[in-house]
């Protein structure tokens, strides 16, 4: 009994540390995702598949479930509870999976979701208007990145009314007309997302790997709690 008592607390400590990580990790992946959401604070009226805008909205949503899932397997951990422990195994293994599924969507379908980010927001030039909300976005992402258009600037012909290209487009207004910029704002916004995102996703791999600990020894400390019982019983 005292045997199995000890292996008891040895794995709810070591649970609680697995998941106390889990939570501080959460915490982490919340404040990128706060962060990146001020930053591009600029362009906030774009189409959400823009790619930071989607990476900012993402970041949060998990940041969010995982310190709940942290401080449930915490909790479980202390309380001793079989069912919270249970619970805490199922939603983790949930996230996980999630987590995997959408690691292998992106790889098989990147192309495709390029393509329909790119299209999104060529049909929000339509409503250009440098006055309100979404045409203030688009000049001010086409200044802070230096760029014009999604793909290239021919993206803003037959958009504006006078079939110019917007103000934020030009490097300098002259007499001769406007020298627009060439690189397309969708690839300048991806590499900056992606240099910007590359401890992010180190961190990810990071926590993973605690999740995965936090599963093993969730599930250690529900079979020594059942066995634990069995010897009271």
């Amino acid at each position: 009994m005292s045997v199995s008592r000890g292996c008891l607390c040895c794995v709810k400590y070591l649970m609680f540390i697995f998941n106390l990580i889990f939570w501080l990790g959460g915490c982490g992946l919340f404040g990128v995702g706060v962060w990146l959401a001020f930053t591009q604070s600029e362009f906030s009226s774009l189409p959400l598949s823009f790619p930071s805008l989607s990476a900012a909205n993402l970041l949060l949503v998990a940041g969010g479930v995982t310190m709940v899932t942290g401080f449930l397997g915490c909790l479980g951990a202390l309380k001793e509870q079989k069912c919270l422990l249970m619970t805490f195994f199922v939603i983790l293994l949930f996230l996980v999976l999630t987590e995997v599924a959408l690691i292998l969507v992106l790889s098989v379908f990147h192309e495709e979701l390029d393509k329909k980010a790119k299209a999104d927001l060529k049909a929000g030039m339509n409503g250009y208007d440098p006055k309100k909300g979404l045409g203030k976005s688009w000049d001010n992402m086409q200044k802070i990145f230096k760029c014009c258009g999604v793909s290239n600037h021919t993206d803003w012909h037959n958009i504006t009314s006078d079939g110019k290209l917007p103000s934020s487009c030009c490097r300098e207004n002259v007499a001769a007309g406007c020298h627009h910029w060439e690189e397309p704002c969708y690839e300048k916004a991806k590499d900056w997302l992606l240099a910007n995102i590359t401890s992010v996703l180190g961190f990810g791999v990071c926590i993973g790997i605690v999740q995965i600990l936090a599963l093993v020894f969730s599930m250690l400390m529900y079979c020594q709690i059942l066995r634990a019982e069995k010897y009271m019983d």
